[in-house]
């Protein structure tokens, strides 16, 4: 559910208000803000206006169209894929507009879709995923992504929760597809995106050549459902977040940057990212990283800005879309620096931004709403600045001995230590303490031979010189990988259970 962690890439902004130059700062390239002077200004000139209706098809990617062939804007490609073979395809906004309208004819005729029918998705990264993207958008159909990473029984669950009438996938998932739909009530179309044909199946390529172009777009409401994202979160099932047109189609404007020239701003997101981690990218890059925050259920909520100090272990300031606050558990704000629960207020207005509900699970869309806010399930505190540090998932904090200790703050000083390549801290049960830091720890491969029993009391000493001394891991357990989400998320809950014998 996090969005902290995985390194990304923001390339060289168009400017609102142009500055042609770079700063530096302690011989580090850094990306000056280029539409805002400072955080303070982007949260003043942030105002958006949202229309009773809203398509992104429409309402953005034809205008750019139109723009296009008047020679109002530049050369610049809608859409441009490279693939490992140096395969490339390059697309305006006008062949955009032709291909997805042609794909939209076959979801609305061949297949019979109506307005919010789902859609079920799952393919790698090719050109036809953003085409089914931009065709669920013009036929006001549901989409419902998914990552080709997905097992037999990921698959049968997502299409039964969902009820999705339509999927699309390639040859290589083809197989998990026909394994599981006979259970699959509502699955009434199967196509498929290959060269090559699949008995039960329609051909994606055949469908396609054979439309007509001409498609108009279905008028949506700002509020009408647009995707729904099944979270890959780190307990229980993955639920189905849904997003309305203008929630993201609007609501991802305040951290989007285009014109793709050089390297100058990257970005991370999925886990908190470590410092040494990002010290290390510093020297190897001379860039910094900035942190950001946010969820499958509410896009960013908070960052670390451009023209924001960096504060290594923050994840910045609120976004100017929401009021973020830490809170307890009656929803009451905390004094700064004391940790509590991380919270979006909602009341007296709700952000537009803010996910629609858990689809079909009005009980456990009700238990995120707490007071006046949203809790995200994380904890965290505020401090006199403004900025939020992240301490853990609030079912993540292990509580030992009377003290509160998040497994990030330990995972961050075992990987300072060369021996440690990665690690995950859960609770485990103790007699005496209630339950203790326990640490799951994969060993770099010089270390793997290294006498292990001298090597967890090595790793146990460092962590007491590194941070609060009853913080450090009385168990250490060595491990050959740990669990992950589908999108790189470790599955602490996984290991926690582990420890206490549920199952």
């Amino acid at each position: 559910m996090r969005a902290i962690g995985k390194v990304s890439f923001q390339l060289k902004a168009l400017s609102i208000f142009p500055i042609n130059f770079k700063c530096q700062i302690r011989g580090h390239r850094v990306s000056p803000p280029q539409n805002f002077t400072g955080y303070e200004s982007i949260k003043q000139q942030y105002s958006p206006q949202i229309p009773e209706y809203f398509n992104f098809a429409e309402d953005v990617l034809d205008v750019w169209a139109e723009k296009e062939k008047k020679g109002e804007k530049g050369s610049n490609p809608a859409f441009w894929w490279v693939n490992d073979r140096k395969q490339e395809v390059r697309w305006s906004f006008e062949e955009l507009g032709f291909h997805s309208r042609r794909l939209a004819n076959v979801l609305s005729g061949a297949c019979g879709l109506n307005q919010q029918d789902r859609v079920f998705l799952v393919l790698p990264r090719v050109p036809e995923w953003w085409l089914v993207n931009v065709a669920c958008l013009r036929t006001g159909t549901v989409l419902l992504p998914g990552t080709s990473q997905l097992t037999a029984r990921d698959i049968l669950h997502r299409l039964q929760t969902s009820g999705a009438r339509c999927v699309i996938t390639d040859e290589s998932l083809a197989p998990l597809l026909d394994a599981v739909a006979s259970q699959c009530s509502s699955l009434q179309h199967k196509i498929l995106v290959s060269p090559t044909k699949r008995e039960g199946w329609k051909n994606f390529g055949d469908l396609v050549r054979n439309a007509s172009s001409d498609h108009e777009c279905v008028k949506t409401r700002s509020d009408d459902p647009m995707t729904i994202f099944f979270t890959s979160g780190t307990t229980g099932s993955p639920k189905m977040t849904q997003h309305s047109h203008s929630s993201y189609g609007i609501g991802l404007t305040v951290n989007g940057s285009y014109n793709f020239s050089n390297l100058q701003h990257c970005l991370c997101a999925g886990e908190p990212i470590n410092p040494e981690v990002m010290e290390k990218w510093r020297s190897a890059t001379g860039l910094d990283i900035y942190e950001g925050y946010g969820q499958t259920e509410t896009v960013l909520i908070a960052g670390t800005f451009k023209g924001m100090k960096i504060k290594p272990g923050a994840f910045g300031k609120a976004s100017p879309e929401y009021d973020v606050q830490v809170v307890d558990e009656a929803g009451n704000v905390l004094p700064r620096g004391v940790e509590g629960n991380l919270g979006i207020r909602v009341k007296p207005h709700k952000p537009f931004s803010l996910f629609t509900e858990y689809t079909g699970d009005p009980d456990r869309t009700a238990e995120c709403y707490v007071g006046d806010f949203y809790l995200t399930g994380d904890r965290g505190v505020m401090d006199e600045d403004d900025y939020l540090w992240f301490v853990g998932r609030a079912d993540d904090v292990i509580l030992s001995a009377g003290y509160r200790i998040g497994p990030f703050e330990v995972e961050n000083a075992l990987i300072e230590h060369q021996a440690v390549a990665e690690s995950a801290v859960v609770s485990s049960p103790d007699p005496i303490r209630g339950e203790v830091v326990k640490a799951f720890v994969v060993l770099t491969a010089e270390y793997k031979s290294q006498d292990q029993d001298q090597l967890k009391k090595e790793l146990q000493m460092y962590v007491k010189k590194v941070t609060a001394p009853y913080k450090y891991p009385r168990k250490v357990e060595f491990v050959e990988q740990l669990p992950k989400t589908v999108s790189g998320k470790i599955r602490r809950v996984e290991l926690r259970n582990k420890e206490w014998g549920r199952s």
